[in-house]
């Protein structure tokens, strides 16, 4: 059971041990940071388990009998170093979740069978090294969630990008066009670029007259500007420090 070269060895017992039932009445692998390098055999002796989580392991890849779970609806493998999917990937025809973030999935790992994943509502492709997706990832009508981000993608098909029942599309951080910076926005006010300090002197009669015209109009807008308003004066009221001012001679001498 110790770690080595291939990764921790998981046997039936621990795989037994590690089974949860959700609140859903569902049973769950739950199998997550446990070292494992190659997916284990063991795991077919329960085969017909709904959900397995092998997510933050050191798995790089996933065997042709993964089709042998046909019951599973939840697959996290998330946080391994998995480089391409077998092609009976496809054959898991009740799948919902398939979360394959971070791991070195490039274009050619994905394989063709994965659009037949037609119950799939949740696909997580991000932080992988996808340059492109197949516009057949489109045939996956059920998709309400996709995520893309932190790949080098220049286009998501139109296929995808109109998918029927997508809520969420996360394409951060790839190199599309339209995520290109923005040029600066023009600045709509006016402003000043530029400022001379010249003598009225040697101004003209018409650049006189039309900085005098601006003058009176800075002086109109100075007087119509309200001036802060004065303390009110309430000579009658009598205030605790008022009474104390009266009376500080008297409490200082006791």
């Amino acid at each position: 059971k110790g770690k080595g070269p291939q990764g921790r060895r998981i046997t039936l017992k621990v795989a037994k041990n590690s089974m949860r039932v959700l609140f859903n009445g569902r049973r769950r692998l739950e199998l997550s940071k446990m070292g494992i390098a190659v997916f284990p055999k063991c795991l077919l002796e329960l085969a017909d388990v709904e959900e397995i989580d092998l997510s933050r392991n050191m798995l790089k890849k996933i065997p042709n009998i993964i089709e042998k779970f046909q019951n599973l609806m939840w697959l996290d493998l998330h946080s391994n170093q998995i480089d391409e999917l077998p092609p009976e990937i496809g054959t898991l025809r009740n799948l919902t979740y398939l979360n394959l973030c971070n791991n070195k999935l490039t274009t050619k790992g994905l394989p063709e069978e994965l659009t037949l994943l037609r119950n799939l509502r949740t696909l997580n492709l991000g932080l992988n090294c996808l340059e492109s997706i197949p516009t057949t990832l489109g045939s996956l009508k059920e998709l309400i969630e996709l995520g893309l981000f932190d790949n080098s993608l220049t286009i998501i098909p139109k296929s995808v990008k109109k998918l029927p029942k997508i809520e969420r599309m996360n394409v951060k951080r790839n190199p599309l066009p339209e995520f290109a910076k923005e040029e600066e926005p023009i600045d709509t006010i006016k402003r000043i670029e530029s400022l001379y300090l010249v003598e009225k002197k040697d101004l003209c009669n018409s650049c006189l007259q039309t900085c005098q015209g601006e003058r009176d109009e800075l002086h109109k807008l100075e007087d119509m500007t309200p001036g802060p308003s004065e303390k009110p004066n309430f000579t009658s009221l009598t205030t605790p420090n008022s009474t104390a001012i009266d009376n500080q001679e008297e409490w200082r001498i006791k």
